[in-house]
């Protein structure tokens, strides 16, 4: 009987012509993976990759700052539909995809490519295991932390599919090792919880817990989704702390 086939997550980062699908495409995608081990241990796995993509349509001059991808550079590129299963379903199936800030991948890489996978935010985790970084964009991770064995050049230009999915596989390998799969999933379920007060204001930078109940209340009514999840999950922190 051969052996089980490895368990393998598939870190993806996407390069776009902006950030609203079908309006916007994609023009590259990049991979990296990671492995559990016989020893239990996740591993980077493989030497990942990445592909240029035909997004159907010009790259605007504001995203081309950002990844300096070139119209003549996608011209002769696939489109994304004949890309994209074969990267987001690979052989051996992977359990999971994972992404930082994985809702941007997720609304390209629908249910219907990915073979419905569930995926893992690497910010989000980040949050939750790393509250004392003082961002938590994958490049300030990636310097603040120092991961063991990630190359440097290798993790260039940033801003780039195949460099930017290669660090943050860095970061998953180590998150898995830490709390493991079924935690990073679940926390990728439910919105970011902000270990610091991010809207402006004289709250700014505080921790949650040094905030006043008015302030409190007014977070609970704020448009973006991870304040709201933030102040919800403080408030019932207050209220157990006052039954007890």
């Amino acid at each position: 009987m051969p052996p089980p086939a490895p368990q393998i997550i598939r870190v993806i980062d996407l390069e776009t012509t902006g950030e609203a699908p079908p309006v916007h495409g994609v023009c590259e995608i990049g991979w990296q993976d990671v492995a559990l081990g016989k020893d239990g241990r996740w591993e980077i796995e493989g030497e990942g990759g990445a592909r240029l993509v035909n997004p159907g349509r010009p790259i605007p001059p504001l995203t081309q700052t950002i990844h300096h991808i070139l119209d003549e550079q996608v011209a002769d590129a696939p489109l994304w539909h004949d890309v994209a299963r074969g990267v987001l379903d690979p052989y051996p199936k992977r359990v999971a995809l994972a992404a930082h800030r994985s809702a941007y991948e997720e609304k390209f890489c629908t249910p219907a490519l990915t073979r419905d996978a569930p995926w893992i935010c690497t910010w989000k985790c980040a949050l939750r295991l790393w509250p004392d970084t003082p961002a938590f964009s994958n490049q300030m991770l990636r310097y603040w932390r120092k991961p063991a064995g990630l190359e440097h050049e290798r993790g260039l230009p940033a801003h780039r599919a195949f460099p930017d999915a290669y660090v943050t596989a860095f970061h998953l390998r180590d998150m898995l090792n830490a709390v493991g799969l079924e935690q990073l999933l679940a926390w990728s379920r439910v919105p970011g919880l902000l270990p610091r007060v991010i809207r402006p204001g004289p709250d700014r930078g505080k921790d949650w817990t040094e905030i006043s109940d008015d302030s409190l209340a007014i977070m609970l009514g704020d448009r973006d989704e991870d304040v709201r999840f933030t102040a919800e999950t403080e408030r019932a922190r207050r209220s157990a702390s006052g039954a007890a």
